[in-house]
């Protein structure tokens, strides 16, 4: 029988030392909650990373991915099958964009909208053979490949890695002063996340996407967002630059509650010019875009349009910014919050967030800290008031002790 203390025995004898977890260990969840070996119940205020929107194990997903696991689960590319399809119009709907590019994980697709925009630079903008220029923002967390390390501004994700891959440039995250200047006759491309979740739920100036889109058609430089973790309703917006007027990218990367955390699918979203560059042979995946992906991803998609979810993050977030703003604490730097993706940094004369997080466990919520100071909130969207106003109360105690 798997116990707490021998699972996470094995987990340290036997695994690699790249992850800092709380000590539980989950051997169930369903909605918003999770169970630990002991039977203890937790509220989920992760919502892995928000990979699970839609609450974990949503029936109709559910239902969907046992369904498509009774006829074929995987072709290749090599072959169409008769999911992909389907899955790829449904996405081009949600987002109202042209093409997708499918694949696996989230620092795969954002690998793909890099080589997308070297090449659309070099096709179609006309830049010399190997002088383009992608600028980036600092605090940035675009996935651990090297590719994305290589522009990483966080010491720890570079230390030891190196050489690194050339062509970024880097501007402080919603300086729109800054990203003028960095613009050149090479830049093919401005990356970035319209909510930095993993550098503490950094959110831009306002107006800074409206303005930064602007710039970008100005100076023929594809805007490009990383809607991994903001993305599909966390923020209270089906996608995060929502929020401000006129600020569509040219390229969406999306990943995570794509699948409704069922299965790794992630995709890249443009236009027929962008994905134009790109013919047989150029860049693939075995896995990307399978019939199983396919048809778990058009079923998570349609729970989130079929039941609101970005509307119930916005009226759900509104209620617990509210809340947690009126709570007293002198651990309290500040609370940021857009939809139900909230962070709370802990002043440093107060220690790191970790030991918050730990007492959360132990009165059945489930956070993690990031970016060492700042508690990350972001529970399933199907989150409702009573179970908000219990992790209100837990924070309460923890905060004021």
């Amino acid at each position: 029988m798997v116990t707490t203390n021998s699972a996470i025995a094995d987990s340290v004898t036997y695994g690699a030392n790249n992850y800092n977890p709380l000590p539980m260990v989950v051997t169930r969840a369903d909605g918003v909650y999770m169970w630990d070996t002991e039977g203890n119940r937790y509220l989920d205020c992760l919502a892995a990373y928000s990979a699970v929107n839609q609450g974990h194990r949503h029936p109709r997903i559910l239902k969907a991915m046992i369904e498509q696991m009774g006829r074929v689960t995987l072709t290749s590319r090599a072959f169409h099958n008769d999911q992909i399809g389907g899955f790829l119009k449904k996405v081009c709907e949600v987002t109202e964009m042209e093409m997708t590019l499918p694949m696996n994980s989230g620092a795969e697709a954002v690998e793909t909208a890099i080589k997308a925009a070297r090449k659309w630079g070099y096709q179609v903008k006309k830049v010399a053979e190997d002088k383009a220029e992608i600028i980036v923002c600092s605090g940035n967390f675009h996935g651990r490949t090297m590719g994305l390390v290589s522009f990483s501004t966080e010491k720890q994700y570079r230390e030891g890695f190196g050489p690194f891959l050339p062509g970024f440039r880097t501007i402080e995250f919603g300086n729109i002063q800054d990203l003028e200047k960095a613009i050149t006759p090479n830049t093919v491309a401005f990356l970035m996340e319209p909510i930095q979740g993993e550098a503490g739920i950094q959110i831009p100036p306002s107006g800074f996407l409206t303005r930064a889109r602007e710039l970008c058609t100005k100076n023929r430089v594809l805007l490009m967002f990383d809607e991994i973790q903001t993305g599909l309703g966390r923020t209270g917006k089906m996608f995060a630059y929502q929020h401000e007027q006129n600020a569509k990218p040219d390229v969406l990367i999306l990943g995570k509650a794509l699948s409704g955390g069922m299965y790794p699918i992630s995709v890249m979203v443009s236009s027929k010019e962008v994905m134009g560059v790109f013919k047989p042979g150029d860049h693939g995946s075995t896995f990307g875009g399978n019939p199983l992906a396919a048809a778990i991803g058009q079923a998570a998609l349609d729970v989130l349009v079929d039941e609101n979810l970005a509307e119930r993050s916005r009226e759900m977030g509104a209620y617990l910014f509210e809340k947690i703003q009126a709570i007293r604490s002198d651990h309290v730097l500040e609370v940021r919050a857009r939809g139900l993706m909230v962070g709370i940094e802990i002043k440093k004369i107060s220690g790191s967030a970790r030991p918050f997080c730990e007492k959360l466990m132990k009165l059945g919520v489930l956070a993690k800290e990031t970016h060492g100071q700042t508690i990350r909130i972001a529970p399933p969207l199907v989150i409702n008031r009573e179970q908000l106003d219990f992790l209100v109360s837990c924070l309460n105690q923890v905060l004021q002790t």
